[in-house]
């Protein structure tokens, strides 16, 4: 027996008595982690930017889906590849002012569903919203954020 640990005796227990310590025993600490105050840009709320690069070239690539669409559809009709190139032409003028006049990120009406992985869409949105918040509250933009 070792500091009151173990048996008082070894005969009949199966064991040699050879008192061994717990390695993976998990205590919990007892100093207390104190917190540290934010500096500089920390703590502020993280708030995501929308990338414009990445939103312009989605702005394009939907245009571009609704094109091939269209030419697929005038092809089913059996249109000349003159007419094809020329309607395609003008509905592309079309979509361009179309998403022009429309603000930069798009209005909600034409946004179709937004799914989680698209950051920037969701950041866009997310600015705009913030956006509508501080004209109804009156709040000026604060430059960090």
């Amino acid at each position: 027996m070792y500091n009151g640990i173990g048996l008082q005796t070894t005969r009949g227990s199966g064991t040699n008595g050879h008192v061994q310590t717990n390695k993976f025993s998990v205590r919990p600490k007892t100093g207390k982690v104190e917190p540290k105050a934010f500096e500089g840009d920390q703590g502020t709320g993280g708030v995501k930017r929308a990338n414009k690069d990445i939103l312009e070239h989605d702005r394009k690539r939907q245009i571009q889906l609704k094109l091939v669409e269209l030419e697929d559809k005038l092809i089913e009709q059996g249109y000349t590849d003159d007419e094809i190139s020329q309607k395609l032409d003008e509905a592309r003028k079309s979509l361009e002012e179309e998403s022009q006049n429309t603000n930069f990120f798009g209005s909600e009406k034409t946004t179709t569903r937004v799914s989680d992985t698209q950051n920037h869409q969701i950041a866009a949105r997310k600015e705009r919203q913030m956006e509508t918040l501080r004209a109804a509250l009156g709040v000026n933009k604060v430059d960090g954020m």
